[in-house]
């Protein structure tokens, strides 16, 4: 039999260990080993039976949250899922939650408590088994590497309220049509194309701060929610030498700027004579994501064709395979993160599998392709 996840959960309300507790243990792979109303009764119970995923309010007596998860990631790195209602705000407490080391973070709101955890019970079920999933990259790490810039592999975080399983699984086609041949005239510019998910923050981080500030243009994918995007590349614009940034519409793809595709939004590659910009609009999710990777690649293929680097990284799920497979079939070159740095060896696996990538590579060795890849 396989070994079921363990899980503790820390909250300070009664109702929502309850509640929590009795929606996880409807999945037969989860046991809740261990309940506590605030992080130093968690620690005692700890010490008897270390969990494999917690699930961590932020206020509460004596010690909230974050400064509970802080010591944990330095001390004893364990994959958490932060679920209280100051994520709503959107804001500095989701940004700051990640870069400590939280894996998602969920939503929930003050009143009508119970309805809502029983709605979002797939989205706690899902962010369980991701985060069970990162256990080995999280412990893999060296002590001096646990704290808020390091290397700790974090997961974007799950939507508050609608699992993407809850979505029909289109193709980009609902966005964009596989342009057959070379219809465009060809261009001097080159780009490059990510996309990633799960573990992905993380991982951006890993690859952008590497880059020089003459890098190619960079359009990147990351499934996240809403509202976070902005604060996500303002806080790693910070930590590069290139510009970060949340696209807009009609943005122009230029040397020394990496475009994040907006959360709720499609970004697709467009050529605008000899140069690339990008068009951001609404749609529905492809591959069940908006933002899609499959959407951006399939466009990069359309319009770049093999003036383009596709680049696919952790990621549960399998959007993004099959347009880097698009771009690889029209000459682009293209890369895949290795199962061995991966958070979740999803997305890549996906697209080796399909012989969408021409190369495999640790994420560590993905910087230096860009950087030799922009000097060609």
């Amino acid at each position: 039999m396989t070994e079921k996840i363990k899980v503790m959960i820390v909250d300070d309300s009664t109702l929502v260990r309850q509640v929590i507790s009795q929606m996880l243990e409807r999945d037969s792979d989860i046991k809740v080993i261990a309940t506590a109303p605030d992080p130093i009764f968690a620690r005692e119970k700890m010490e008897a039976e270390w969990p494999d995923v917690l699930i961590l309010d932020i206020e509460m007596p004596r010690m909230d949250g974050l400064s509970f998860l802080r010591q944990l990631m330095s001390e004893h790195p364990t994959p958490t899922i932060i679920c209280s209602h100051m994520a709503e705000k959107g804001s500095a407490v989701m940004q700051e939650a990640l870069s400590i080391g939280a894996l998602s973070v969920i939503g929930k709101p003050q009143v009508g408590v119970r309805q809502y955890l029983e709605e979002t019970a797939q989205d706690f079920r899902r962010a369980v088994h991701a985060a069970a999933k990162a256990a080995p990259a999280l412990k893999a790490l060296p002590r001096a590497a646990r704290n808020r810039k390091s290397a700790i592999a974090r997961a974007a975080p799950l939507p508050p309220a609608i699992s993407a399983d809850h979505h029909p699984k289109y193709t980009a086609d609902v966005m964009l049509p596989l342009a057959r041949g070379n219809l465009l005239a060809p261009t001097s510019e080159r780009i490059i194309a990510i996309g990633t998910s799960t573990g992905g923050t993380q991982a951006l981080e890993s690859v952008l701060t590497r880059l020089p500030a003459n890098v190619l243009g960079i359009v990147v994918v990351q499934h996240m929610p809403e509202n976070f995007t902005g604060m996500f590349t303002q806080r790693l614009s910070g930590q590069c030498k290139i510009k970060v940034r949340e696209a807009q519409d009609g943005d122009r793809v230029r040397p020394g700027l990496a475009l994040v595709a907006p959360g709720g939004k499609h970004m697709l590659v467009k050529r605008v004579g000899s140069q690339f910009c990008v068009e951001v609009r609404d749609g529905p999710h492809v591959s069940r994501h908006i933002p899609s990777v499959d959407v951006l690649f399939r466009s990069v293929a359309c319009y770049a064709g093999a003036s383009a680097l596709g680049i696919i990284m952790t990621g549960m799920g399998d959007d993004g395979a099959t347009g880097l497979k698009e771009m690889h079939d029209v000459g682009a070159r293209t890369i895949a993160q290795d199962e061995a740095s991966c958070v979740v060896f999803g997305m890549p696996k996906e697209a080796i599998k399909l012989g969408a990538a021409d190369e495999v590579m640790p994420l560590s060795k993905i910087p230096d392709a860009i950087v030799a890849y922009s000097r060609k």
